[in-house]
């Protein structure tokens, strides 16, 4: 039986390690197009705050020790194009750009998704980031420290947003949240969002709620949020 897994992160390493310790014999190939695979996604703001201080501490598994303690065909930098479910075959793009086919028997999707970035004006200047993977991570700390930022607003108050809050204010970052709802991290309940309401103006941290941003300007000061 041969297994391929698209998406290498927590889905897709952890069920290809489940699959092998179900089944010895089992043919398993895991493929994801970034360069990493099982990093710890929830430490990504706390390298960016230096609460995590060594980036390598983000890296769960390697794709080679991965593959070697596993038995399994780990291949980075491999993107799907397609399927074709009727064939059992997969179009794969490789890291130098060529394309090739591979066969399955069983097919396990686990790819991931992209941050949502609203159509606002300015968007895309530079200084405005999402938080997604390491990649993004990079991006990020690179900025704060070569800019040596002094400002951030975090759109957003959910989980990540409040982490990113936390650790850009650790850092030393002075911190704006700006939430649409009228409380942060909308899954509990209002009496309890309140008491992080508190905790985090104790802090020095500004809170807007029930404020939408409509769009950006980059100016020579700064990015300006509307």
């Amino acid at each position: 039986m041969k297994y391929v897994i698209v998406g290498g992160v927590a889905g897709g390493a952890t069920a290809a390690a489940r699959l092998r310790r179900v089944d010895e014999t089992a043919d398993i190939l895991l493929l994801e197009k970034g360069p990493h695979i099982s990093y710890a996604n929830c430490g990504l703001p706390y390298y960016i705050g230096g609460v995590i201080a060594e980036r390598d501490k983000l890296l769960v598994q390697t794709p080679e020790a991965f593959g070697k303690r596993f038995r399994i065909d780990v291949r980075v930098k491999n993107e799907v194009l397609a399927i074709n479910a009727k064939a059992k075959t997969l179009t794969i793009r490789n890291a130098d750009g060529k394309e090739y086919e591979e066969a399955y028997d069983k097919l396990l999707l686990s790819p991931g998704a992209n941050p949502v970035k609203p159509p606002l004006e300015g968007i895309d200047s530079e200084g405005i980031f999402t938080l997604r993977n390491v990649e993004d991570t990079d991006r990020i700390k690179a900025y704060v420290t070569s800019k040596q930022v002094k400002r951030a607003v975090v759109v957003g108050a959910g989980f990540i947003g409040l982490e990113m809050a936390e650790n850009l204010h650790h850092a030393g970052i002075a911190v704006s949240v700006v939430e649409m709802g009228n409380q942060v991290m909308a899954p509990i309940d209002f009496s309890m969002a309140a008491h992080i309401h508190q905790h985090l103006i104790q802090k020095g941290v500004s809170l807007y709620l029930e404020e939408g941003v409509t769009h950006f300007q980059r100016t020579e000061q700064g990015i300006i949020v509307y």
